[in-house]
């Protein structure tokens, strides 16, 4: 898969992740693609150690995009932990 077909699924996982888990994230659309390309690789990584696949086959492929959604979410969880950001928004800290 080419830079391009990289990009465009990492736009829409971290799309998808970002309604699957909805909350105000800065960064726009550049952070949401960078979390989808990082989400992707992430969950090809994982899908690979974890149950011995090779998950990232293909742009048409449903293992790529399940790996890049599955990916992003965790990476998105992450950042959320990592920024501040999440369920506790608006709340008192003590």
């Amino acid at each position: 898969m080419g830079i391009i077909g990289w990009i465009v699924v990492g736009l829409i996982a971290g799309a998808v992740a970002k309604a699957l888990m909805p909350g105000k994230d800065p960064g726009g659309i550049v952070i949401t693609m960078l979390i989808g390309v990082a989400g992707g690789l992430l969950g090809g990584f994982l899908g690979k150690v974890i149950f011995g696949v090779d998950s990232i086959d293909g742009f048409f492929d449903l293992s790529t995009w399940v790996a890049a959604v599955v990916g992003s979410v965790i990476l998105l969880a992450l950042y959320r932990v990592l920024t501040g950001r999440g369920h506790r928004r608006g709340h008192a800290h003590a």
